[in-house]
C-alpha cells in the first residue's frame, strides 16, 4: 500500500523525554542493548529549523536512537527550552510518544499530499549532518499523533 504519503511502513517511533541520559539507560536495559551515544540535533546553519512557518534558530534537542527491528528505530528526544514541537509536547503533555515516522521520497510532494488530507506542517528542518530532512505534521485530530516524514538524500 502507498497511502497518502507514498508508504505505509513505519520506520521510527519518537518519544519526548525530560532526561535522555536516564531514559536511554532504561531502554537499553529493557531491550538488552548497549547504551547508545547521545547526539545533538545540530547547528541552525545546517538544520534550518522552521517552526509554525517561521525560522527557529533556537530550537534544538539531544537525541538517542535504538534499532529495534528490521528498519524500525526508537528515538528519544530531550528538547531544549526554546519553542519547538518537542518543547510544546513536553510542556503540554509531559513525556511520551511524540510521533511515528515514515521514510518517504520527495518530501515536498508527500507533505503536500498530507496537507491535502488536512494535516498541518508544524516543524521541519534538515538532519544535523545535512544528509536528509524531517517534516512534522500535526495529525492529532484524526490520527491521534504527530506524523513525521523522513527523507534521506543521496550522497
Amino acid at each position: 500500500m502507498a497511502g497518502v504519503v507514498g508508504t505505509d511502513v513505519v520506520v521510527q517511533i519518537g518519544f519526548i523525554v525530560k532526561d535522555v541520559e536516564e531514559t536511554k539507560r532504561k531502554w537499553a536495559e529493557f531491550l538488552g542493548q548497549d547504551v547508545p551515544p547521545t547526539k545533538q540535533l545540530g547547528n541552525y546553519e545546517v538544520t534550518q529549523t522552521v517552526y509554525h512557518g517561521e525560522p527557529d534558530p533556537g530550537a534544538n534537542c539531544v537525541q538517542a536512537f535504538f534499532d529495534v527491528g528490521p528498519g524500525l528505530q526508537i528515538e528519544l528526544i530531550e528538547p531544549n527550552d526554546e519553542p519547538s514541537t518537542w518543547r510544546d509536547f513536553l510542556n503540554e503533555k509531559g513525556e511520551g510518544i511524540h510521533h511515528i515516522a515514515f521514510k518517504v521520497k520527495d518530501s515536498a510532494v508527500q507533505v503536500g499530499n498530507a496537507e491535502a488530507m488536512g494535516l498541518k506542517l508544524i516543524q521541519h528542518g534538515t538532519y544535523g549532518d545535512g544528509s536528509g530532512e524531517y517534516n512534522y505534521l500535526d495529525s492529532t485530530a484524526d490520527l491521534k499523533c504527530i506524523v513525521e516524514l523522513l527523507e534521506s538524500y543521496r550522497k
